[in-house]
């Protein structure tokens, strides 16, 4: 039987060596807890919206307004696919990047996908806190998440991991991640 030690080593290692992709609505916490995640797990982390930020040389709100959402897709699908054969990290995906086939497809083959699920209530606050946010852009943030969750959330459940993100610090939902990784990695 091999030592709680080096088993945890081991699953430690393991994930290190992975792109770890955080994949959600908007308001889930894929940035901030990413970030944290990223360093609970020593890993550099990335966040695909400033990365198709500085891609394009324009702010994602700009993006839109200039070229439209079906543009944004196109470059957010080829920043992806950058991104997603690269090398290990902790990855924050756009809320809509997990629902292009090629980039889910991709996603669920080389990477650890986790689904950061929170009710509607806590979106909403969250994303009130902050007008970058193009889809919302003069909308009721309740009812375009409700529309949102309704077509995204059955996507998002193919994800190889579901993690509650609730109105607790990150902290938490992090520690939650973590246990979820060294579960999953244990039984390989």
């Amino acid at each position: 039987m091999e030592q709680p030690h080096t088993e945890r080593a081991r699953v430690d290692d393991a994930l290190r060596r992975r792109i770890i992709v955080l994949v959600g609505l908007m308001g889930a916490g894929k940035t901030s807890v990413g970030r944290r995640l990223a360093a609970a797990l020593d890993l550099p982390f990335k966040d695909g919206d400033d990365e198709i930020e500085a891609a394009a040389g324009l702010t994602i709100p700009e993006i839109f307004s200039l070229y439209g959402e079906e543009r944004f897709r196109d470059g957010e699908r080829r920043v992806m696919q950058r991104l997603l054969t690269g090398d290990p990290c902790v990855l924050a995906t756009g809320g809509g990047a997990f629902m292009d086939p090629r980039t889910r497809a991709l996603i669920l083959e080389r990477c650890i996908a986790v689904w950061l699920d929170a009710d509607i209530s806590t979106l909403a606050d969250r994303v009130g806190r902050r007008d970058n946010r193009p889809l919302l852009s003069g909308k009721n943030p309740v009812e375009v998440l409700e529309k949102l969750a309704a077509v995204r959330n059955p996507v998002y459940a193919l994800a190889h991991l579901r993690i509650r993100s609730q109105a607790l610090p990150h902290e938490r939902t992090v520690e939650q991640i973590v246990a979820a990784l060294t579960e999953r990695e244990s039984r390989r």
